[in-house]
């Protein structure tokens, strides 16, 4: 197995790892939810590292900064497509607890006032809290990710070939 595909399927599991303490942190304390992307980010560029640490010595930095990148969208694509399933349990295992937490955090009257215009106030409940908006939305983001993935492992990559030629 090569170097890259190492690297890539490792970093998949870190990732993995990241995403679900991401959700379950989210639920728990919030902040921890927050760290967990730009957690993600370095582990890209690890990731890009570590691909070029298994390359054969004289590393150059062209082709470390292409295994590093390929490492990277390896665990990005792997790890989007685990988010996206954890986001759709978590939405369908937590989501109806925290429609109800939010409704009882409105105030009676403004309950009152939206049933008299004509509105029920559960309506602001469904929008984007089905599978399919999920899976479109983590589609979207996880796209944006493999960019981010690829230019942070190819620097990984880059910077370890640089300092880490033999």
């Amino acid at each position: 197995m090569s170097g890259w595909l190492k690297a890539g399927l490792i970093g998949a599991a870190i990732v993995i790892v990241l995403k679900v303490v991401g959700l379950i942190g989210a639920v728990i304390l919030p902040c921890v939810g927050c760290c967990a992307m730009p957690l993600e980010w370095v582990t890209y560029g690890c990731i890009g590292a570590l691909a070029a640490y298994w390359m054969l010595p004289v590393r150059r930095m062209g082709p470390a900064a292409a295994q590093g990148a390929l490492a990277a969208v390896i665990a990005a694509v792997i790890g989007g497509v685990v988010g996206i399933g954890v986001n759709v349990v978590g939405t369908a295992v937590l989501g109806p607890a925290q429609a109800a937490s939010v409704m009882r955090q409105i105030p009676p009257e403004v309950l009152q006032e939206l049933v008299d215009a004509g509105l029920d106030p559960r309506m602001f409940f469904g929008a984007g809290t089905g599978a399919v908006d999920i899976i479109a939305c983590g589609s979207v983001c996880c796209g944006i990710s493999l960019a981010i993935a690829a230019g942070v492992g190819a620097f990984g990559g880059l910077i370890y070939a640089g300092v880490k030629p033999e």
